[in-house]
């Protein structure tokens, strides 16, 4: 997955329900009506929910 402001994906649970999700680390929200269309991460990938975590910029240690 190559988007802009996506530093990382993985795979976690959610926090309310409990299920498997795909999660997107980016280093800030934005909101979508500002994102290019090709930008936009999606709500589901290949039928697994999508949840998008706001990480701040990363550096190797």
């Amino acid at each position: 997955m190559k988007l802009a402001n996506v530093t990382g994906v993985g795979i976690g649970k959610d926090e309310y329900s409990g299920a498997d999700v795909i999660v997107v680390f980016v280093t800030r929200t934005v909101p979508r009506d500002r994102l290019r269309d090709e930008d936009v991460i999606p709500d589901l990938l290949e039928g697994v929910p999508v949840r998008v975590l706001a990480i701040g910029e990363t550096a190797a240690q």
